[in-house]
């Protein structure tokens, strides 16, 4: 039995492929006789409804929980709600929540871990089962060491990576919110696009180091001279085609912010203005 089935979990994917949604948005239902909805996604009827299809056939609606409050995530928030009867809590650090949550915090069955970065109210949910639940037959019972879900939005997509928005401290606190979801070692990674994460150790591992070699083809690139913002993103992102290089001038800014931070950052550099579509 898969720890998706384990845990009684649905993927419901929304019609919104795009090069940075990726197939589209993973909407997550979890549980039954109150069923939470994680991300319900954007505001595409069709979408909606085969949400509320799920949730009706497990029994009812509990409450919602946003990783955080990107449109492609959370938009559908108000419409869900209000096609399963307008009562349900939806729960967030900001945007559409009413039930304010913060690191360390339960929300239903989940513990809610700062994941800054890609957005500043960005949260991680960790799904745990209790010890020695078990599904019918003849599975081995759960363990809580080992069978834990991690639903990380945009903080850790099932391929590729994120862009970085340039908030006061972003990637510092993105690189130390991965070193915490590494520290509580779940068994599976359920993104917000993009497939499972069946190793998410590797996975993790592979974020860290990819944030590190940017960061160290940036230092290597400003020792040489570089000043300008294209002569860093030519040096630094030159694998990233060009449909992707406004996402990466925007990582670049956080880049550029944790090297002033820690005092790395000649004076002379030209720093990107935040664009207008961050939130």
């Amino acid at each position: 039995m898969s720890l998706l089935a384990r845990h009684d979990v649905a993927v419901v994917r929304a019609g919104n492929p795009s090069p940075f949604t990726l197939t589209g948005t993973n909407t997550y239902v979890v549980g039954r006789n109150g069923a939470w909805v994680i991300d319900p996604g954007p505001a595409l009827p069709a979408h909606v409804e085969a949400i509320a299809v799920e949730v009706e056939r497990r029994g009812g609606l509990a409450g919602i929980a946003l990783t955080h409050d990107h449109p492609d995530h959370a938009e559908g928030a108000p419409a869900l709600r209000e096609r399963l009867g307008g009562r349900a809590s939806v729960a967030g650090m900001r945007g559409a929540a009413d039930l304010p949550v913060a690191d360390g915090d339960w929300v239903g069955p989940f513990e809610a871990l700062a994941t800054p970065g890609h957005a500043p109210d960005h949260l991680t949910y960790l799904l745990v089962p209790p010890a020695g639940s078990a599904p019918d037959g003849p599975e081995p019972a759960a363990d809580p060491a080992r069978d834990a879900l991690a639903f990380t939005g945009d903080a850790v997509l099932g391929e590729g990576s994120v862009f970085i928005a340039p908030d006061p401290g972003a990637l510092a606190g993105y690189l130390a919110g991965l070193e915490r979801l590494r520290e509580r070692a779940p068994a599976l990674i359920c993104p917000g696009h993009g497939p499972l994460v069946e190793d998410p150790q590797a996975k993790i591992a592979e974020y860290v180091e990819h944030r590190l070699a940017r960061e160290r083809a940036l230092l290597d690139a400003l020792a040489a001279g570089a000043r300008t913002i294209d002569e860093l993103l030519d040096a630094a992102w030159a694998d990233a085609p060009p449909f992707l290089r406004p996402a990466a001038t925007v990582t670049l800014a956080a880049h550029l912010d944790k090297l002033a931070d820690e005092n790395r950052l000649p004076a002379e550099v030209e720093r990107p203005e935040r664009p207008p579509w961050l939130p």
